[in-house]
């Protein structure tokens, strides 16, 4: 199954909230993200599915080893993207935002050069 982009920002959502608070609900991934009850519960559908996450009988997320996999990749370009952007001079909230798009089309070339660069500068040691 090809994850498209929103199916990624929910992966990243659900690793970001559980380092965050531990147990994730879909009420929390909705608040978090901004979106409604049914359009959470059918990504969280596909995402089940699709082998990504898994659903505790007491309604908890949790990301399978693929589904972590991703969100990680996701969250560590994310990261990266947003400090040289930062570094750069963008204000930290646009640097967040632009982040956001621009790590679900970045090449995994282009990511692992701007990775390098950033750390044989000293900017980053998260990547």
């Amino acid at each position: 199954m090809h994850l498209q982009e929103s199916g990624e920002m929910y992966l990243e959502t659900i690793l970001i909230l559980s380092q965050k608070k531990g147990a994730v609900r879909s009420v929390d991934v909705g608040e978090y993200m901004g979106y409604s009850k049914p359009s959470v519960s059918r990504a969280v559908g596909l995402l089940k599915a699709g082998g990504y996450l898994t659903v505790g009988e007491d309604g908890c997320l949790t990301l399978t080893a693929d589904g972590r996999a991703i969100a990680e990749k996701i969250y560590a370009r994310h990261t990266l993207l947003s400090d040289l952007l930062t570094s750069l001079g963008v204000d930290p909230a646009v640097a967040a935002e632009d982040a956001c798009k621009m790590e679900h089309v970045i090449s995994d070339q282009t990511f692992e050069a701007l990775r390098r660069g950033m750390t044989a500068l000293g900017q980053t040691e998260k990547a």
